[in-house]
C-alpha cells in the first residue's frame, strides 16, 4: 500500500464495508421489524449500506448519503445507475461541516441511520497531519491533567455518533452502525450519563478480522431514539443474531459495567479498603535493565555478558510468568537503581562500582527514553518503585492477559522478586498472608465480581481501578475468613505500603484451606 493510500485509509476510516456484511445487517434489521421512511449513511464511502438498504427496504421513500471522497461518490453513482434516483440524495461534503439538524428535519420519519464511520482517533490523525476532524473541544468533560493527556484522546466515530444521537433524540429513528466495541461503550456511557432518550440498545459482536482484516474488537451498535422511556442497559450478542446473548452491560452510578447481572449478584463486595494495589517496575529499556542468568553470570538484552555486583539485581517476573504461575525459578533479573521514585542514584557508584560503570556505559540508551516521566529525575531513574516493591512476598495478577489468575510471588534466596509494569500486586509480610490473599482473590466470588467490571477486548483488561473495587474485608466475611484477614489489616498509624500483624505471635500453624 502506498503512503498516500495508507494515509487515506487512516484519515478517512477507509475500511469499505463488504457487501455481504451490509446485506446481512440490512436483512437482520428488516427481520426485527425495522421499516424506515428514510435511510441515512453519513459517511457512505462507496455506498455499500445504501445499495443493500435499497434492495432490502423497498418501501423507504428517501435515501441520503454523504461522502467527503469525491472518487468514492462517483463509484457509488455508478452502482446506483438504473435505480430510482428520485429517492436518492447524495452529498460530497465534510461530515463536520454539514448542518445535520436541517438534514434530519426535512427527512420523513422513522429514520434508519446506517454506517461504518472512521476507525481512527484524533491523535492518530494528528500523527499523519490529517484534517478530517471536528472542531477542538473537550466534549468528554475531562478535567485538569486528564484533559491535556491521553484521556482526552477519542475516536472520530465516537464524536460522530454522539453528535448524531444528540440530533436524533426527539426523532423516531434506529441507529445501526459498525464501530469498535470500545467506541460503542464510550458512546453509551456518554449518552446514559446525560439521559439521552435512547432505548432498546444492543451490541452484536462481529469478526473484524474476517470482514476488514484488522485485529480489533468490533460490533454493530443498534439503538432506538425518540422514545418516551429511557433504558440504561444493553444486551450483547455474539454475531449478528439474537440467538447467542453473552452478557448485559449497563450503568451503575456514572460508570458502565461489563456484566450487570454479576454485579447485582456480588454488589456487597463493592468498596475500597486499606490494602492498596501497586503496579510493577517501569524502566522502558529492557535491553539494558533486564537480564538472564547463565552459569552464574548476567547477560543483558543485547547479548552482552555483564560483570556487575548483585547488590541492585532482583528476580523479575513478567506477565507471562505471573498468569501461568511460573515462579519456581525466575527467567529474568532486573536492575533496580532506586528504593523509591526520585531517589538519587549516585550512591550506586560507591556501593556497586561495576554496576555504575555498566549504567554509565549504556547511558546513551537510558537517556533516550522518551517518556516525560523521566524528565528532571535522577539519571537512570525508574518508576513503579517504593518500599512496597521490596515486600518479601507478593500476590500478583497480569493486567494484559484475558484471564483472572492471582499468583503468589515468593522471594528467591531472601531477595524480593519484582514484577513488571504490566502487572499489579499486593505486598505481603509473609507466606501465610500471601496464601490468604491468593485464596480470597482466586475464589469464585472474587472472579465473578471482577468479571462485572472487566471488558476483555480492552488493551489492558485488568487495571488497578478495577482491582481496588473489590472489598477484601467484605469478601473475607462472605468466605468466612474475616478472622484470618484481621491479622493483616494495616494499622492507621503506619503508611499504606506497610503491612503489619496485629500480634507478632499470631502465626498460622498450617496453610489455609483453598477458598471455594
Amino acid at each position: 500500500m502506498s503512503a498516500k493510500n495508507h494515509r487515506q485509509t487512516v484519515e478517512f476510516g477507509d475500511f469499505q464495508t463488504p457487501s455481504e456484511l451490509t446485506d446481512e445487517i440490512c436483512h437482520f434489521l428488516f427481520s426485527t421489524g425495522v421499516r424506515p421512511e428514510s435511510v441515512i449513511e453519513p459517511t457512505c464511502g462507496t455506498g455499500g449500506f445504501i445499495v443493500s438498504a435499497m434492495d432490502t427496504f423497498e418501501q423507504t421513500r428517501k435515501f441520503f448519503g454523504n461522502e467527503i471522497n469525491r472518487e468514492y461518490l462517483l463509484a457509488l453513482e455508478r452502482k446506483l445507475r438504473g435505480m430510482d434516483f428520485a429517492r436518492i440524495e447524495l452529498k460530497n461534503e465534510d461530515f463536520f461541516q454539514l448542518d445535520w439538524e436541517n438534514i434530519l428535519t426535512r427527512l420523513p420519519q422513522p429514520i434508519l441511520l446506517l454506517g461504518n464511520p472512521p476507525w481512527v482517533t484524533n491523535s492518530g490523525l494528528g500523527r499523519i497531519r490529517g484534517s478530517n476532524l471536528p472542531a477542538k473541544s473537550n466534549f468528554q468533560g475531562h478535567k485538569g491533567f486528564d484533559a491535556i493527556t491521553g484521556k482526552s484522546n477519542f475516536d472520530i466515530s465516537e464524536w460522530m455518533l454522539i453528535h448524531l444521537l444528540d440530533k436524533l433524540q426527539n426523532r423516531s429513528a434506529v441507529l445501526a452502525v459498525l464501530c469498535k466495541t470500545t467506541v460503542a461503550r464510550k458512546v453509551l456511557k456518554y449518552i446514559w450519563n446525560r439521559d439521552f432518550r435512547i432505548s432498546d440498545t444492543r451490541l452484536y459482536i462481529i469478526d473484524s478480522k474476517a470482514h476488514f482484516n484488522v485485529s480489533v474488537s468490533a460490533c454493530l451498535l443498534v439503538c432506538k431514539t425518540g422514545v418516551p422511556s429511557k433504558t440504561k442497559t444493553c444486551d450483547v450478542f455474539q454475531g449478528i443474531s439474537e440467538k447467542c446473548k453473552i452478557s448485559e452491560i449497563g450503568m451503575h452510578n456514572t460508570e458502565i459495567l461489563a456484566d450487570l447481572k454479576k454485579y447485582e449478584k456480588w454488589s456487597q463486595l463493592d468498596g475500597q479498603v486499606p490494602f492498596k494495589w501497586r503496579s510493577g517496575v517501569k524502566h522502558d529499556c529492557a535491553r539494558i535493565m533486564e537480564f538472564t542468568r547463565k552459569n552464574g553470570t548476567f547477560v543483558n538484552g543485547i547479548g552482552e555478558v555483564v560483570d556487575i555486583e548483585d547488590t541492585f539485581m532482583f528476580p523479575l517476573y513478567k506477565s507471562s510468568h505471573v498468569v501461568k504461575c511460573k515462579t519456581e525459578t525466575p527467567e529474568r533479573w532486573v536492575l533496580i537503581p532506586q528504593r523509591k521514585v526520585g531517589d538519587e542514584t549516585h550512591i550506586i557508584r560507591e556501593k556497586a562500582p561495576r554496576t555504575w560503570a555498566y549504567l554509565t556505559n549504556h547511558a546513551d540508551k537510558l537517556d533516550r527514553r522518551k517518556s516525560s516521566i523521566y524528565k528532571n529525575k535522577p539519571r537512570f531513574s525508574i518508576f513503579g518503585i517504593g518500599d512496597y516493591s521490596f515486600a518479601q512476598w507478593k500476590v500478583a495478577i497480569s493486567g494484559l492477559y484475558k484471564k483472572i489468575q492471582f499468583s503468589i510471588i515468593p522471594p528467591l534466596d531472601e531477595k524480593p522478586a519484582m514484577v513488571d509494569d504490566t502487572c499489579y500486586f499486593l505486598p505481603c509480610t509473609n507466606r501465610d498472608e500471601a496464601i490468604l490473599f491468593a485464596d480470597l482473590l482466586n475464589s469464585k466470588a472474587a472472579h465473578e465480581f471482577l468479571h462485572a467490571f472487566i471488558f476483555w477486548d480492552a488493551k489492558r483488561p485488568i487495571t488497578a481501578d478495577i482491582l481496588k473495587r473489590l472489598d477484601l474485608i467484605a469478601l473475607a466475611k462472605t468466605l468466612h475468613k474475616d478472622q484470618h484477614l484481621a491479622r493483616y489489616m494495616p494499622q492507621s498509624d503506619v503508611s499504606e505500603s506497610q503491612f503489619v500483624l496485629f500480634s507478632d505471635v499470631m502465626q498460622y500453624s498450617k496453610p489455609l484451606q483453598k477458598a471455594p
